[in-house]
């Protein structure tokens, strides 16, 4: 064994670089010598990997190489050695495979001749960098015969473009690669948009539109892309439509959701296109009384799986939803939305369980809707239901009154729990009356809240800025909560203005003091303290115009005509050089600023 090896180390050296001892080497007939040696249970791993790395090599050479390779039936000699569980033999085989089928002479079908390949392969890409290279270069090369209309393309066709889907799910560094494959000078994913045209098979449409919808969501093409935008996200809302197949329709509404979930302009254009949002009420009357299913079969298949289209509508109503208020008040307005919840909540199956608890948790994002058509239909009966299992640390939720639990979670030394505490308590404070925000004050105390404004993470120091913001809204609240923590306020203020944040927090700051500034009373606590007053000029002359436009709000706050004591404020800015500034910043570039 150890000659024999030694011996095809010594063939590899001599052919690598050299067309005519790789020639010679042909017909002396080495060619089946290794390929016998290759598929040898008794070889060495090392030697079949050597073995695999001299057939690569050879296949390197001439057209006339590959052929001889080819009548050898090498390709299954090589797709059999992708079966074993040694790393570098299989890198050397596809090595070989993507040299041999990236050849003009090798006929691409040969590819898909056993159905277990492709599996084979896809299961193989992640094992590690190279199998990722080779495999998506004999893909992407295996479906170039591109314009050949014959039935075997077409299947070969679909076979290549369903791997490329699964390729580029969550995948980066594939979907990268793909979006510059040239098949016939034209790039992927420009061919992807041909076969998206309506005249094209509905399984083809669809699975490109995945092609192009994973290779977005990886980052390889731009969410404000044209092929996202204009063909896309088109092609998967007509999926949607009651002409499609039930398969077809969960499929539409499952990529579509899946697409559409990061990005608000994507949602915003998808509400509006064919009425989607309408669209998706029929998942739930599926199939209706007059449903248009004349085959018995198809009908006993589609009872069978109607409340996978359920499934499918809650999920992209979970992503239409995501970040826009108008489009959560749309879909909560579309008939008995909330009792489709409701039910969708207490169905038997968990995947509906599931999307429609993922539909109400991003519909609940609108503090408005919670307070109205959340408490109309008693959406926490079911949900308490869906938590049967609830975890002991939950029961006192029901049992004390939140704002205590809210308040301690705050304390707790889980950032992600002392966030959602906050953030729970800069929603209740949201628009509440008087006695919520007293209460809310009261449990939390001015240490903890100072605490809170000095925390080390920046999404808890946004929301307890948030929740500060809310607590000082409405006027009678402001001079309230001004006059028995002004003081605490105003320090806290300060603090935050002179310290190193980002834009963010010192907009929100800006925007506490432009509401203290509306306070009737509250108004002096500002008046009286040139500290403040200097930052609010300092910030007006700023660089960034967000802080310009908040510091410009404390100012038209503090000066309306008809408030009492405005002629005073109106001296003391003056005599301070705001109106200097006022001037200046009317010339400004930017309009908004202009304007204020």
């Amino acid at each position: 064994p150890q000659k024999v090896l030694q011996g095809v180390i010594d063939m590899k050296n001599a052919v690598i670089g050299n067309n005519k001892q790789k020639a010679n080497l042909i017909v002396l007939g080495a060619v089946p010598r290794l390929l016998y040696l290759l598929q040898q249970e008794t070889s060495s791993t090392e030697l079949k990997t050597e073995c695999a790395v001299v057939l690569g090599s050879l296949a390197m050479g001439t057209e006339n190489n590959v052929k001889s390779l080819l009548d050898c039936h090498i390709i299954p000699a090589l797709l059999q050695g992708l079966l074993s569980p040694d790393l570098k033999f299989i890198e050397a085989c596809l090595r070989c495979l993507r040299t041999i089928f990236t050849s003009p002479v090798t006929p691409e079908e040969l590819l898909y001749t056993d159905a277990t390949v492709i599996p084979h392969l896809m299961a193989l890409l992640s094992r590690s960098r190279y199998t990722q290279e080779y495999i998506c270069q004999i893909f992407s090369h295996c479906c170039k015969n591109l314009d050949s209309e014959t039935l075997a393309f077409a299947f070969v066709r679909m076979q290549a473009l369903k791997c490329f889907s699964v390729l580029a799910f969550e995948n980066p560094q594939v979907s990268m690669t793909l979006v510059n494959v040239l098949v016939d000078g034209e790039l992927l994913p420009q061919i992807f948009v041909k076969m998206l045209q309506r005249d094209k098979p509905i399984e083809m449409q669809l699975t490109s539109a995945k092609c192009l919808t994973y290779m977005c969501r990886a980052g390889a093409i731009r969410t404000d892309d044209n092929c996202i935008v204009l063909k896309t996200l088109p092609c998967l809302v007509r999926m949607c439509s009651k002409e499609r197949l039930l398969e077809e329709r969960v499929e539409g509404a499952e990529t579509l959701a899946y697409l559409i979930e990061p990005d608000v302009e994507l949602q915003r254009i998808a509400s509006i296109t064919d009425h989607l949002i309408a669209m998706l009420a029929d998942y739930f009357k599926y199939p209706s009384s007059v449903s248009a299913i004349t085959d018995i079969k198809r009908l006993d298949h589609d009872l069978k799986h109607a409340h996978e289209l359920r499934q499918a509508a809650f999920k992209l109503y979970a992503s239409l939803g995501a970040n826009d208020e108008d489009i959560r008040k749309k879909i909560i307005e579309t008939e008995n939305m909330m009792d489709r919840i409701v039910t969708g909540l207490s169905e038997s199956s968990v995947k509906v369980r599931l999307a429609a608890v993922r539909c109400l948790h991003s519909l609940s994002r609108s503090v408005q809707q919670l307070r109205t058509s959340f408490q109309d239909h008693a959406v926490w009966k079911p949900l308490m239901k869906v938590r049967r299992k609830v975890p002991r640390y939950i029961h006192p939720i029901l049992e004390s009154g939140a704002v205590e639990l809210l308040c301690g979670l705050t304390q707790s030394e889980n950032p992600a729990l002392r966030v959602n505490g906050i953030w729970a308590l800069m929603n209740m404070a949201f628009q509440a009356e008087q006695k919520i925000k007293a209460d809310i004050l009261r449990s939390l105390s001015t240490e903890q809240l100072f605490r809170l404004l000095s925390d080390s993470d920046l999404n808890v120091l946004m929301k307890t800025l948030g929740l500060l913001r809310n607590l000082l809204s409405t006027r009678p609240h402001i001079d309230k909560i001004m006059s028995t923590h002004g003081k605490q306020i105003m320090q806290a203020v300060t603090l935050i203005l002179e310290g190193e944040h980002n834009i963010e927090v010192k907009e929100q700051t800006l925007c506490i003091l432009a509401n203290i500034a509306d306070g009737t009373t509250a108004k002096d606590l500002i008046m009286t303290n040139d500290d403040i007053l200097q930052k609010i000029k300092y910030y007006m002359g700023h660089s960034h115009v967000k802080l310009q436009l908040a510091a410009m709000f404390c100012i038209s706050n503090l000066i309306w005509n008809e408030e009492e004591g405005s002629q005073e404020r109106q001296d003391k800015l003056r005599d301070m050089g705001i109106v200097d500034i006022l001037h200046k910043l009317s010339q400004s570039p930017d309009s908004n600023l202009c304007d204020k």
